[in-house]
């Protein structure tokens, strides 16, 4: 198991908390009516803020949804963090993609057709691309040493900055896949999960995976 993380104070938690309503706001209005129509001031509105507290935690209107395209990195990491060191990192990694992909219940199906949009709103939108790019390069970054402890002290740094670049891209890949097209969010084929699995493999089929 990882080490106990520190609880978040209360006024961190009320911070992300209204990051993560500003980010469900402009989200929605992206998919109405796309980020070009989309002012600051509109998303605003919609969280039920003031302007100044939106470019307290925003710098534009694009960056306001890198909360919500973060929950999944969060959220995989969380399970990588309770893994087992020296259990096989190959293993593991497929089991968090696969857990962490396989939608279930109304709520996930919902974050998944929101992710859908951003990601096909990005397209046309060279900003919104970039805020997607550097959520997966910051979620990158928090998965080394995630994978350093899994895989031990004694692997070779290399290896684990590949594993987490190909882990990290697997999903990434997947998800843009599967956003270009009308799949559901669930089954063997075309879904997130089983794209980002096939990734996954495709990518680290000829890697020498860190041991413990």
């Amino acid at each position: 198991m990882s080490p106990q993380q520190p609880q978040p104070s209360l006024t961190e938690r009320r911070k992300a908390a209204t990051q993560l309503d500003i980010a469900r706001a402009a989200a929605a209005l992206f998919a109405e009516q796309g980020p070009a129509a989309t002012t600051a001031e509109d998303i605003a509105d919609r969280a039920g803020v003031a302007l100044r507290t939106f470019y307290r935690y925003f710098r534009n209107k694009q960056d306001a949804v890198g909360p919500l395209l973060a929950a999944g990195g969060d959220a995989w990491r969380a399970l990588l963090e309770d893994a087992e060191a020296g259990a096989d990192l190959r293993t593991t990694l497929e089991q968090a993609v696969t857990a962490t992909l396989s939608a279930s219940g109304e709520h996930s199906d919902e974050q998944f057709e929101t992710t859908r949009g951003l990601l096909r709103a990005a397209q046309d939108d060279a900003t919104l691309r970039a805020v997607w790019y550097r959520v997966n390069q910051e979620s990158e970054e928090r998965l080394v040493p995630v994978l350093t402890r899994l895989a031990g002290d004694e692997a070779d740094a290399l290896e684990v900055r590949l594993a987490a670049a190909a882990a990290t891209n697997a999903i990434r890949i997947a998800m843009e896949s599967w956003a270009a097209t009308d799949a559901p969010a669930t089954g063997a084929k075309g879904s997130p999960a089983a794209l980002a699995l096939r990734c996954l493999r495709e990518l680290t089929g000829g890697m020498r995976w860190p041991a413990a």
